[in-house]
């Protein structure tokens, strides 16, 4: 089935409406370290803040890397690690490393 043929605006529309339901996702899943995320998928909240951030700045808006992580986090990022992160095993520690050399 081919890709339905949109307008500007509502491919727009609905990329936004997948990114809310995204980050809603995540902020569901305080189980899912960023750790396991980098190790299974290349990136984790930290990195969908920072485009985030980075798209801002393209359009001309200023904003700082902590407020585009309460916009995913929905929280500050200091108080989602005290409840939510845990401490990374050598395991995953040692898949990061070698997955992402010189990061």
């Amino acid at each position: 089935m081919p890709v339905p043929e949109m307008d500007d605006a509502t491919r727009t529309e609905l990329e936004a409406a997948a990114f809310r339901r995204l980050v809603q996702h995540l902020r569901e899943r305080t189980d899912v370290q960023n750790i396991d995320m980098m190790n299974l998928a290349g990136f984790c909240r930290n990195c969908l803040s920072r485009w985030y951030r980075e798209a801002a700045e393209g359009q001309g808006i200023a904003m700082a890397d902590p407020d585009a992580r309460e916009i995913v986090y929905g929280m500050p990022y200091k108080e989602w690690q005290a409840l939510h992160q845990k401490d990374a095993t050598p395991e995953q520690k040692a898949k990061f490393a070698a997955a992402n050399p010189g990061h």
